[in-house]
């Protein structure tokens, strides 16, 4: 029987999942991206050639696997339109094996205004790409669907309210210039193509996957303390970045998640504003950050770096019903002599617990016995406090430079 995966992130995303989506998608028949927009930045190495994709699934760069965008992602046609075509000029195909879900919520230019106007104002340090705005429209049954292309007059009639709507927000509220409906609708319109070669009834796929007992990869976006109602609230995504957002996102039931691999870092890090107990200001941080090359692969602003929370990693374990964990970035501790770990809060400061660095390179290692004994030992200390056992270790940001264990 067919196992399907779900891979998502245990921090505020960037713990490579990219990277790790690509290495188990080799064998897989499907996979899926099931919420959050072109936010994302899944970063792949290749052969020394790096892919950066925000809203096709990591699986596109192997050609048995098919791909699909569910109904839980909001999404830029220009954006989509874009990564396609750059895709297609390094000669991957998207013919019969690329899908959108005809449910997905469409982000419009006067999203990305209202987002970027916002911001300015509240400085929760979103991306500024509309993606907020869109899920405020879906839960407010104002969206534009992919779906909604298929009928222009239909498509007018829901533009031209929608971007009213908006326009009140920017010049009442915001005192900000306004959109044309018009040259809103033929904006979208310009991205028919995109509905006419990919659009599809998402469940229906995967239905049929499941019956026909091929298996199925689930890749989230963001990060567990980015969900919106599991994470560091305000400073927090639009979507449900957890478990959960795959039921919802997709349309499968939980019972048809056969694994759940949990990616964190070896450290953490975070792009833009909110709270971050373990972040450092000193020379162990900028260390974290240079060798990690710490900048965001969607906005590149720089990441802010600490040392691992163990407190916080605990719970996102749990949050998400994690079977297997998958520590990234372990290389980039090498050079660290001193490496400590959240344990405990104490009136909101963190208690670590420090270990001895290895002083000796990690990046490349491919067997768990070849790592350094105080590697080892700082890697089963990660796993008894969670309770969750690490069965795949990134040492490097290439495909081969991966060490998986049976658990």
């Amino acid at each position: 029987m067919s196992s399907n995966t779900l891979i998502l992130g245990l921090q505020w995303g960037d713990e490579g999942k990219g990277k790790i989506v690509d290495n188990l998608s080799e064998n897989i028949d499907l996979v899926c991206r099931f919420q959050g927009g072109h936010n994302a930045g899944h970063t792949i190495k290749v052969n020394g050639e790096k892919t950066v994709l925000h809203l096709i699934p990591s699986g596109i760069l192997h050609n048995n696997a098919k791909c699909l965008i569910g109904n839980g992602v909001v999404v830029a046609l220009d954006a989509l339109d874009r990564e396609i075509n750059e895709l297609k000029s390094r000669g991957i195909y998207f013919k019969d094996r690329f899908f959108v879900s005809s449910a997905c919520s469409l982000i419009l230019p006067t999203h990305i205004s209202i987002d970027q106007t916002r911001d300015k104002k509240e400085s929760i340090g979103t991306t500024g790409r509309g993606i907020g705005p869109a899920y405020e429209d879906k839960i407010g049954r104002r969206a534009i669907r992919l779906g909604d292309m298929g009928n222009t007059n239909i498509l007018k009639e829901k533009v031209e309210l929608l971007v009213n709507y908006h326009n009140r927000l920017l010049k009442d509220l915001y005192k900000e210039s306004t959109h044309d409906a018009k040259d809103v609708f033929n904006e979208i319109m310009n991205y028919v193509h995109l509905y006419e070669e990919f659009c599809v009834d998402s469940q229906d796929l995967i239905y049929n996957c499941v019956k026909e007992n091929k298996s199925i990869l689930f890749e989230g976006a963001q990060g567990t303390l980015l969900d919106i109602d599991h994470g560091t609230y305000p400073f927090v995504t639009s979507s449900s970045t957890t478990a959960g957002g795959v039921s919802t996102g997709l349309g499968i039931g939980p019972r048809y998640i056969d694994k759940i691999i949990g990616i964190s870092k070896a450290y953490t890090t975070r792009v833009g504003e909110g709270p971050f107990i373990t972040e450092l200001f000193d020379d162990a941080g900028e260390l974290l950050a240079k060798r990690g090359n710490e900048f965001g692969a969607t906005t590149g602003r720089p990441r802010r770096c600490g040392w691992l929370d163990l407190v916080a990693l605990k719970k996102a374990v749990f949050t998400n019903s994690v079977t297997d964990l998958c520590i990234t970035k372990l290389d980039v501790l090498d050079e660290s002599e001193i490496i400590k770990v959240c344990i405990k809060y104490d009136d909101d400061k963190p208690v670590y617990k420090e270990f001895d660095g290895w002083l000796s390179p990690t990046e490349g290692v491919t067997k768990y016995a070849d790592l350094p004994y105080k590697a080892q030992t700082y890697i089963e200390y990660i796993e008894s406090y969670i309770d969750c056992s690490a069965s795949i270790i990134s040492t490097g940001p290439s495909r081969d430079q991966t060490i998986t264990r049976e658990i």
